[in-house]
């Protein structure tokens, strides 16, 4: 073997350590991954899999207003990521139980509930409690239980704001108090807030309450609003001269019998809630008024609150609380607004609530 050839084996061997560190090299990077590590497709299903779960159970969706507290509620919700289950009860307090023992049983992170019974969604909360599950509760209050939110606007401000706007209007005369479902927890409220409002004038005698002022309106239905209304009309001898209606629904039942005494627009009428149907009788002249309860804050805010409790957060906003028979619950009270025909268009309808078309029937 010449020099040349020697010199060339030489090198040849002294190159064959460095090509071997490459090639373990490259074998480490492009085929030695650790097989143990998730995949791509595995984490995205794990993120996927942690997505924040809301249950919506509603007490029932026949009132307008609550088809509008679930559209905006959930639209806040799944801006914020989260998923929304909504079950309605069709206003059965059994059914709502076990529909919220169903969402509760499909992995829900938060139960937000609009009871139909105040007293039996005490089940509701306890169960979800048992499984490490938050419970909020939504414009009614839960009682006998531990609810970890309440959100609402105060009821009982709404029914003095009521009473108080009818007695501006009419210090003196005959009163009919129209309450909602008895089983509703907010009804009670609106009754306090009422009789707060009333209570001096009723002890100097300048109101009378027609009928006891013991009238509740079962599952705030308006049909049964218009048959205690006629019924008090034919105790009366059509001897009333306001009726503090507790929703707009009632309001409806109530003029739909004054109608048939030729007494609407004559007899004063409250309300709640800024229905459509409402807003039209008040322009029309049959309601006098109504109490705006901005839903679109409500059902925002909601849907915030549920989403920090799932992630574990404190809601900064419940500076209040209010008893529910158990404990001071943690809340968050929203200010209601009295609406009558001079500030519909200002307060209701620039809030996008309603379009000016379809309240004046354009």
């Amino acid at each position: 073997m010449n020099d040349h050839s020697t010199f060339k084996s030489k090198v040849y061997l002294k190159l064959i350590p460095v090509f071997s560190i490459l090639i373990a090299c490259l074998l480490m990077l492009f085929g030695c991954a650790d097989p143990s590590a998730p995949k791509k497709s595995e984490k995205a299903a794990d993120t996927a899999a942690q997505k924040i779960k809301i249950g919506l159970s509603m007490d029932s969706l026949r009132v307008e207003r609550w088809q509008k507290d679930r559209d905006i509620f959930t639209a806040e919700a799944e801006k914020l990521g989260a998923e929304v289950i909504v079950q309605s009860a069709d206003g059965d307090e059994r059914r709502q139980n076990e529909q919220a023992e169903n969402m509760i049983t499909q992995g829900v992170d938060v139960l937000v509930v609009i009871p139909k019974d105040s007293v039996a969604a005490a089940q509701i909360v306890q169960a979800a409690h048992a499984e490490g599950i938050k419970v909020v509760a939504y414009d009614r209050l839960i009682r006998e239980s531990s609810p970890d939110l309440y959100i609402s606007f105060d009821n009982e401000q709404v029914g003095y704001l009521q009473a108080e706007y009818l007695l501006r209007q009419k210090p003196k005369g005959d009163y009919f108090l129209l309450g909602g479902a008895p089983t509703d927890n907010n009804a009670q409220l609106l009754r306090q807030g009422q009789l707060r409002a009333l209570q001096p004038s009723i002890d100097s005698g300048d109101i009378q309450l027609v009928a006891d002022g013991q009238h509740w309106a079962v599952n705030w239905d308006p049909r049964d609003a218009l048959k205690k209304a006629e019924q008090v009309l034919t105790q009366t001898n059509n001897k009333v001269d306001a009726v503090v209606a507790s929703n707009d629904g009632t309001a409806g039942g109530v003029i739909q019998a004054l109608e048939g005494q030729n007494l609407a627009g004559s007899v004063i009428v409250s309300g709640q809630d800024a229905e459509l149907a409402a807003c039209q009788r008040i322009v029309k002249g049959t309601q006098t008024m109504t109490v705006y309860k901005p839903i679109h804050l409500i059902a925002t805010k909601a849907a915030q609150a549920a989403v920090a409790l799932a992630k574990g957060e404190t809601i900064a906003e419940a500076t209040q609380t209010v008893n529910n028979g158990k404990i001071d619950v943690p809340s968050i009270l929203l200010t209601p607004i009295q609406v009558d025909k001079a500030n519909l268009d200002e307060v209701v309808i620039k809030d996008g609530f309603h379009t000016r078309e379809a309240v004046y029937q354009e």
